[in-house]
């Protein structure tokens, strides 16, 4: 299927959150190809915090201009670098050092909220930079009411997930079973703290897909198309949009689709 990039050109970002082993990483990095749009994943988002400077200065200082300058420059490196190039050079010192663990980075509460608000602002930056597939971090809730955003859920059974960990990350089925199981918890304690929300929740997402059947190129497909069709209802009046519009009204009043029997006693 080609990409009509005419039509979706009004759209600036797609967000993807997906159960942990569901295939949404891979369907995430194969959209961003297909559209030739940058992805922005966990990489990305943590080498600008890093270069933000993180913990070392107050982020809610920083303007909508300076993130999204610092957030500019790192996409800039990431399309001209090399293919034997190095794009995020190790540091030495500070939080965000090559290869060290987040959780060893985050100290303090204090160090855990400037983070927290750094993601925010990165997000937030990245969709304003425009044609954007964004990974997780709670890019549905942040860019709720942008309507040149469309938001995918993607889902599979807990069986099926824990196959997925096994062929690419655990070889282990139990280990494999555990980090899916781990992962999940991680992310909706994350979710409900951040955002006092569930990421479940199906009115957050224009598309939510299940990949126990359909494969993940067909599910690239189907997006691409809900990108165009969001993209042609953009300058609709809010007030017209909605599962009525343009339906009639009933001819007759409708019948009560579930009719309750009476009671009998007995």
């Amino acid at each position: 299927m080609e990409v009509n990039q005419q039509a979706i050109a009004a759209m600036q970002a797609v967000t993807i959150s997906r159960q942990y082993g569901s295939g949404g990483g891979e369907i995430a990095a194969r959209l961003a190809r297909k559209l030739g749009w940058q992805l922005i994943d966990h990489a990305i988002i943590q080498q600008t915090a890093r270069e933000l400077g993180v913990y070392e200065t107050d982020v809610s200082r920083y303007d909508d201009e300076y993130v999204e300058g610092t957030l500019s420059r790192i996409l800039n490196r990431i399309r001209n670098v090399g293919a034997g190039g190095t794009l995020f050079p190790p540091t030495s010192g500070g939080p965000f050092t090559s290869g060290a663990p987040l959780a060893a980075s985050r100290p303090s509460a204090a160090n855990e909220r400037a983070y927290q608000e750094t993601m925010q602002h990165v997000i937030r930056a990245a969709a304003n930079s425009g044609h954007v597939v964004i990974v997780g971090r709670g890019g549905q809730f942040l860019l709720a009411n942008r309507r040149d955003v469309l938001h995918i859920r993607v889902v599979a059974p807990l069986e099926q997930r824990v196959a997925y960990v096994a062929r690419r990350e655990e070889p282990k089925i139990q280990a494999a079973r555990l980090r899916v199981q781990e992962k999940d918890r991680a992310r909706e304690r994350n979710m409900q703290t951040q955002f006092h929300r569930r990421h479940d929740d199906p009115e957050l997402y224009d598309l939510v897909f299940n990949t126990a059947v359909l494969d993940l190129d067909s599910i690239v497909n189907l997006i691409c198309l809900a990108l165009e069709d969001k993209a042609s209802r953009l300058a609709v009046p809010e007030k017209e949009l909605g599962p009525a519009a343009g339906l009639a009204p009933y001819a007759g009043r409708p019948a009560a689709d579930f009719p309750v029997p009476p009671r009998t006693s007995s």
